[in-house]
């Protein structure tokens, strides 16, 4: 295919986007909840910002009756949203820890040696890359964001700074770049032009290679009420139903399917060229099929949702208006983007919480967007001696509490909003 028929795809699909449902042009006609106006989520002011204009955009989620993919419109380009961002994922020690896992585990699985190459797109700060190093196996990561990008290089992990899709994978095909292992950890929903990536995937892949994805699972953010985890840098959110359709426009289909406990709940599809010799585990019926019997293509079982989301917000509303009328002081843990998302749906600023902590350096001395909570280090807590505090990444709750079980010692407890309000005793929990 030349770099013209190319174009012409990529705009054509640019078109049907525009008009409807980003993955099959269908328009969108039915609602999963609508969380109002707010900031974009990594949009962290300095204190010199904080009389300025902020933009805010609709969180409005619709969902495609013909695909299934559930969606948000494309209010900001990735550009804006990814050339320097304020993540960094090795700050996450469940998430360097899960990543090593993969590694080592899918090396064995595809029998990867010094002669294969496996290209991570969204590769952040080399978090995952990194293992597979000791292990002999040439990596090449993509990844959008120049600052994280650079702390990749220091690890000693190749990084082209770039955006993926059908330009940059014949762009590396021409180098005589094939891939035997596409890996998209937590990327596919951040993707605004979907067949344009999936389509970059296929050039890339070796006929016999194999594609994983991760991806928050729309079933679990849906029976758990992880509305949070909806900002506008999260284009699309998927069930296996959406990505098998996906797979199959782009001459793949899905081989395996794993169900994870990351991010409240994800999926790890493996997926590879239609041709392939790759057998297909039971696991992807199975799944399909309960996906079906849970109502996954049924846009009663979406409109039901909304209801969810309000609930949540009237309850933590109601336990923090209590708690600071009775004097109580409540900090939070994290800035997080969804705990933006909830700040900012349930109007949640420094009337509600002193500040918040974040592990991240780039964050301290900044405000939360849109609600202009301070955020400060870990180590404020120690000295405000809070009596509450808010996870606000209720999906590694468990790894803050064992960090900061220590708050017991003043009878601080924590707050979690999700999936339900739940108050924790660190001095009679998770011990």
């Amino acid at each position: 295919m030349n770099i013209q028929a190319v174009d012409a795809i990529r705009d054509h699909n640019a078109m049907h986007q525009r008009a409807g449902c980003r993955l099959c042009g269908a328009r969108l006609r039915h609602t999963l909840v609508d969380l109002g106006m707010s900031p974009p989520c990594e949009s962290f002011l300095r204190a010199d910002q904080l009389e300025q204009l902020e933009l805010y955009y609709p969180l409005n989620v619709q969902v495609c009756d013909t695909c299934y993919l559930v969606q948000l419109k494309e209010y900001m380009s990735p550009e804006t949203i990814f050339s320097e961002y304020a993540y960094f994922s090795s700050l996450s020690a469940s998430r360097v820890a899960h990543a090593k896992t993969y590694c080592e585990a899918v090396t064995k699985r595809l029998g990867l040696g010094s002669d294969s190459l496996a290209v991570e797109l969204a590769s952040n700060d080399g978090y995952l890359l990194q293992h597979f190093l000791p292990l002999g196996i040439p990596v090449l990561g993509v990844e959008p964001a120049a600052n994280v990008a650079r702390a990749a290089l220091e690890k000693g992990v190749p990084t082209r700074v770039d955006f993926f899709g059908v330009r940059l994978a014949l762009r590396m095909v021409a180098e005589g770049l094939r891939a035997d292992l596409v890996i998209g950890n937590n990327v596919l929903a951040q993707v605004s032009d979907l067949n344009d990536f999936v389509a970059g995937i296929k050039l890339l892949l070796k006929p016999q290679g194999v594609v994983t994805l991760e991806f928050p699972h729309i079933e679990r953010l849906m029976a758990e009420n992880q509305f949070d985890t909806i900002y506008h840098e999260h284009f699309s959110y998927f069930s296996l139903l959406t990505v098998d359709l996906m797979a199959s426009r782009h001459g793949m289909r899905l081989v395996d399917v794993e169900e994870l406990s990351t991010y409240g709940g994800s999926l790890r599809v493996y997926l590879a060229n239609k041709d392939s010799n790759w057998t297909t585990s039971d696991r992807v019926g199975a799944l399909l099929d309960r996906e079906k019997r849970h109502g996954m293509t049924e846009m009663a079982t979406y409109a039901s949702f909304g209801e969810k989301a309000r609930r949540a917000k009237r309850d933590l509303l109601a336990f923090m208006i209590s708690a600071k009328n009775e004097g109580k002081k409540i900090c939070g843990y994290g800035a997080p983007r969804k705990g933006n998302t909830m700040l900012n749906y349930c109007s949640i600023g420094p009337d509600f919480l002193d500040f918040t902590v974040d592990r991240n350096p780039y964050k301290h001395g900044r405000f939360t967007p849109g609600m202009h909570i301070p955020i400060k280090p870990i180590q404020a807590i120690d000295h405000a001696k809070p009596d509450y505090i808010l996870i606000l990444p209720w999906n590694i709750k468990e790894e803050v509490i064992k960090q900061m079980h220590h708050v017991a010692s003043w009878g601080a407890k924590f707050i979690v909003s999700t999936p339900f309000l739940a108050i924790i005793d660190p001095s009679e929990s998770w011990r």
